[in-house]
């Protein structure tokens, strides 16, 4: 043999030795630890190991609210700043898709200057609506509105990333759908209520100032007249956030004057952890905007009260943040301020005196020590991995049971024996030896497409499955199109090894051609498609590679080598 083939050879030995190493982890199942040089395996798909597949859709109404608000209060800070007094006004959410919101000077005689100062530093993200003496009326610009949605949309793909991160979750697939759906699929968790809780927080930290001289009784004699007026939170049928809407208009214009301006009503919601279900509402009346939030956060930790051994989560400031708390603090000593969470306020201590330094605390009460330090776990979790921009409801959700993935595998197994049976006996009959090199050349093949899925640690799922299966008709395919080719250079009366070198000669392109065409088609798939589609077009693509390299180049050595020991005498084909 020439020193080429030994070349080509030695190559083929490695690549197969390695092969069988990287992949014996994943065909014998070895648990995670086990002495072994390799501890990679093929990452199964949803579809074959089970797990949690959501479609979750974003309430763009509520976050442009929140903006407006946000940058209503931005809007007063920065006007103080200037030397000119105001005040936040009320938000006008009469249209739904365009909330306005509006500031107060305290003197009418700045309205010209603050309006010439918004406009200069703040034309990018606000428009003006509406302008009188003393009042100053914002809605968000149009540009920003769109800049609002397609940020929204990256940000939480990017945030709900960050937490599966951190929840330990491998392979996870989230995309977008459309411009107001996320998918997410969790291949392999177990714990589903906590993957959704996790994953559907909004972790929207607010610090808002309480308003404690309207009594309790009075508080409740509103509710249950809106109430008897049909404003009553019905959960699973409305978002909680609309039904504030409802209620905190309805209490604004039925007890105009008993609620305190430029304030709404918020709960302190108790759940119940068997049925998720809101067991308990304690109202309080809290301002409609918040003097911080999340935004001015700079890292979120568990930390243990030493004295009642309970956990609750640590806030730490930036320094734009931390300045601003200290001077909350500062003016409203004696006053109780709510840390409002996601909605709900978790709690509301009463405030001593400036606090310096930018650190608060949010606690979660007394009750259960393991219960209390997951969920403190949990929050300090989402705001240290980010504040979700836009509230995700939950459109659909399905569980894939492991069961049914072992199935799928189980079938797919079947499927696969048979079809190598089938496939090895019809080779082997209808062309004889070269039958046999053929068999061999498959076998490497799905060997080298399994053993490149797990050293690019990409995810098998049902759909890869079937490409392998297609990878195999196309690497038989070539073989077929080698062997009749010698066939046909045999009829001429050509030599076995002319016949053999020429077959293989005028195959080769014939080969690239149909791979390369097939391969395009599988990089559309790969690029556009999501999911399934992508798991498929993976395999596919790898199956390619592979297919050129045993149908033709392993073959060509396979042959080589017949055709020396028979001294170009014998052809079985």
């Amino acid at each position: 043999m020439k020193r080429n083939w030994w070349y080509r050879f030695i190559f083929l030995i490695l690549a197969t030795v390695i092969s069988i190493v990287v992949v014996v982890p994943t065909v014998f199942d070895y648990e995670e630890g086990t002495k072994y040089p390799v501890q990679s395996k093929i990452n199964l798909g949803l579809d074959l190991q089970g797990g949690l597949y959501m479609i979750l859709g974003i309430d763009f109404n509520k976050v442009y609210r929140d903006e407006v608000k946000s940058w209503a209060r931005k809007v007063e800070f920065y006007l103080k700043d200037e030397g000119i007094k105001a005040s936040i006004g009320e938000l006008d959410a009469t249209d739904i898709e365009d909330p306005k919101h509006s500031v107060k000077l305290d003197n009418p005689a700045d309205t010209e200057k603050a309006y010439e100062l918004v406009k200069k530093y703040f034309s990018r993200v606000v428009r003006l609506t509406h302008k009188e003496s003393g009042v100053l009326e914002y809605g968000l610009n149009e540009t920003f509105r769109a800049e609002i949605q397609t940020k929204s949309v990256t940000k939480s793909i990017e945030v709900i990333r960050n937490r599966i991160d951190e929840f330990g979750v491998s392979e996870p697939e989230i995309v977008s759908q459309g411009n107001d759906r996320i998918v997410v699929q969790l291949p392999g968790v177990r714990d589903i209520d906590r993957a959704k809780e996790l994953i559907g927080k909004t972790a929207k930290l607010e610090f808002k100032l309480v308003h404690d001289k309207v009594g309790g009784a009075i508080v409740q004699g509103w509710l249950q007249k809106a109430e008897s007026n049909g404003i009553k939170f019905d959960q699973g049928k409305e978002r909680f956030s609309e039904y504030l809407l409802r209620l905190n208009t309805y209490i604004r214009k039925e007890f105009k004057g008993q609620i305190p301006e430029k304030y709404e009503i918020a709960f302190k919601k108790e759940v119940s952890k068997a049925t998720n279900k809101i067991t308990n509402m304690t109202p309080f009346i809290v301002e409609s905007t918040p003097r911080l939030t999340g935004d001015d956060l700079a890292d979120a930790s568990v930390q243990i009260n030493q004295r009642e051994n309970q956990p609750y989560v640590s806030l730490e400031f930036k320094a734009s943040g931390a300045k601003r708390f200290e001077q909350v603090t500062a003016e409203n000593t004696g006053r109780l301020l709510a840390v409002v969470l996601d909605g709900n306020v978790y709690t509301a201590p009463r405030i001593q005196g400036r606090i310096a330094g930018g650190n608060a605390q949010i606690t979660l009460g007394t009750g259960n020590y393991s219960q209390t330090l997951k969920e403190a776990s949990d929050i300090s979790l989402v705001l240290r991995a980010g504040a979700l921009p836009v509230q995700l409801d939950f459109l659909e959700q399905r569980i894939v049971g492991p069961s049914l993935g072992h199935d799928s595998i189980e079938k797919a197994r079947i499927a696969s024996i048979i079809g190598c049976v089938t496939l090895f006996l019809f080779i082997l009959v209808y062309y004889k030896f070269s039958g046999a090199i053929a068999a061999v050349t498959l076998t490497l093949n799905v060997l080298f497409v399994l053993a490149i899925l797990v050293g690019l640690e990409a995810t098998l799922t049902l759909p890869g499955i079937a490409g392998i299966a297609l990878t195999l008709g196309m690497a038989i395919d070539a073989n077929i199109i080698i062997y009749e080719r010698i066939r046909e250079e045999c009829k001429k009366g050509l030599s076995n090894y002319k016949a053999v070198e020429s077959g293989f000669a005028q195959a080769f392109w014939t080969i690239i051609d149909a791979n390369i065409t097939t391969g395009l088609a599988g990089l559309c798939l790969l690029n556009f498609g999501t999911g399934p589609i992508k798991g498929f077009a993976v395999t596919l693509l790898i199956g390619i590679v592979s297919t050129i390299y045993t149908a033709y180049f392993v073959s060509k050595l396979l042959f080589e080598f017949y055709m020396n020991k028979v001294e170009g005498q014998d052809l079985s084909i």
